[in-house]
């Protein structure tokens, strides 16, 4: 498994955790992106389609072993994860065109809490900022939220979540976890 290094010579991995899109769901999203017309932005390629929990960033490769154990032993949701990306949005700091849930469940809120306290005995820690569920559907968009032909439904059922390494554009699973 490819793996870069720092100037130091450290291998790193650059991680996060989220609920992966199954391959017709997947199919339908970028439907449905087509149909925006878009002229801003870089479109994110539909097998990258995810829901994002946690952003690691880039953590030593070394620690890869004791993160997957920490998670292991987390309390989990007892059943599917069900959400509904229902708002078209622009982050503009940013620069993200992302589908968002007019609600977050409470169950995923707690999911990602459970993970960040999970991590910090590493020395894991989250970013400080308020916990916005997306799905970034385009890069470096610069311009309003896009008017839509048809208003985003987007039914997701998690049932599981996944530990990814980015690499070089590509997300690669390296570990899963069962939400039930």
């Amino acid at each position: 498994m490819p793996q870069d290094s720092r100037p130091s010579g450290t291998p790193f991995k650059r991680l996060f955790f989220a609920l992966p899109v199954g391959e017709g769901q997947r199919r339908d999203l970028a439907r449905w992106r087509r149909g925006l017309n878009l002229r801003s932005g870089k479109p994110v390629p539909a097998d990258n389609f995810h829901v994002t929990l946690l952003f690691l960033g880039d953590v030593d490769a070394a620690q890869l072993p004791a993160i997957c154990a920490a998670v292991e032993r987390l309390q989990r949701p007892k059943a599917p994860l069900r959400l509904l990306l229902d708002r078209l949005q622009v982050w503009p700091r940013a620069g993200a065109l992302v589908l968002e849930p007019e609600q977050a469940p409470a169950a995923l809120r707690q999911l990602v809490y459970a993970l960040q306290q999970a991590l910090l005995p590493l020395g894991i820690e989250a970013q400080a900022r308020d916990y916005r569920p997306h799905l970034t559907l385009s890069r470096d968009f610069r311009t309003q939220v896009p008017e839509a032909m048809e208003a985003p439904q987007f039914h997701l059922l998690a049932r599981e979540f996944t530990l990814y390494e980015s690499r070089k554009g590509q997300y690669w699973p390296l570990a899963q976890w069962p939400l039930n």
